[in-house]
């Protein structure tokens, strides 16, 4: 999905939340700013992490949206959460991947102080991107608890979506060994099936168990694979200590042969 593939109701939508937050631009210049964050969500490098997951994470917040006390707010940060973006290899994945929610809350602050929004609402709508660093909102705070929930939703999708989600999201990081993504991914399971919710919105609530089924049935998929990897090192280790003990072998008797 490209810019010219986007949604017509994308840019009106940002027009009108940008309103709502209190911006007095010109909707000229709104306009351009909502097509520079859409170019820089359609980005070749983005698999997962694209314009087609912005276009959820707002409809899950339309979903969630009872629970917020400032929507509009919420859907800007949500705007905002992934636009700066990069998954090379410096990143660690285990530690959140490309998404780089600290760029990305200064290029909020930067853009939306450009159109006339209060201080005050930028600073909110910078303080909700960072948030998602973490992932561990305040259950006290709607707006950071929408939002966070928004961007889980992914994991209770059907097992097909599901599927195709980490497709897309391995795609991303193309350039990672095998080992290295597997194990990354593993860590990353594990946190979260450490947490008492994955989900802290009520609204929320019933992507628990449906997210939990498929983060497990994950999980047990890649430490098997991580099983089959270790086993072939491991024969590998065997089969090279054989090759060097039956070479050491005929070196002897070759020395035999000539004494």
């Amino acid at each position: 999905m490209g810019v010219h593939d986007a949604p017509a109701w994308l840019v009106p939508a940002f027009t009108r939340n940008v309103a709502e937050a209190g911006g007095t631009a010109p909707a000229e210049q709104v306009r351009r700013t909502a097509e520079d964050l859409l170019e820089r969500w359609t980005r070749p490098d983005r698999h997962f992490h694209n314009l087609k997951h912005l276009v959820d994470v707002l409809a899950r917040v339309d979903e969630l949206d009872e629970e917020a006390h400032h929507p509009a707010l919420v859907r800007l940060a949500a705007w905002y959460h992934g636009a700066v973006f990069d998954s090379a290899e410096r990143k660690a994945y285990a530690n959140k991947g490309g998404e780089d929610e600290a760029a990305s809350a200064v290029l909020a602050r930067e853009q939306l102080t450009e159109l006339g929004v209060p201080e005050r609402q930028v600073q909110r709508i910078s303080d909700l991107v960072s948030a998602l660093v973490r992932h561990t909102p305040d259950p006290h705070d709607g707006d950071c608890a929408v939002l966070c929930d928004a961007d889980l939703a992914m994991l209770a999708t059907e097992p097909q979506r599901y599927k195709a989600y980490l497709q897309d999201v391995r795609a991303e990081y193309a350039h990672l060994p095998v080992e290295d993504y597997v194990r990354a991914r593993v860590r990353i399971l594990h946190k979260l099936l450490a947490r008492p919710s994955l989900f802290v919105s009520p609204l929320a609530q019933a992507w628990e168990e449906p997210a939990r089924q498929n983060v497990s049935a994950e999980l047990q998929r890649l430490e098997k694979e991580i099983a089959k990897i270790e086993a072939a090192r491991a024969q590998e280790t065997v089969d090279g200590d054989t090759d060097a003990s039956a070479a050491a072998a005929h070196a002897g008797q070759e020395r035999a042969s000539d004494g």
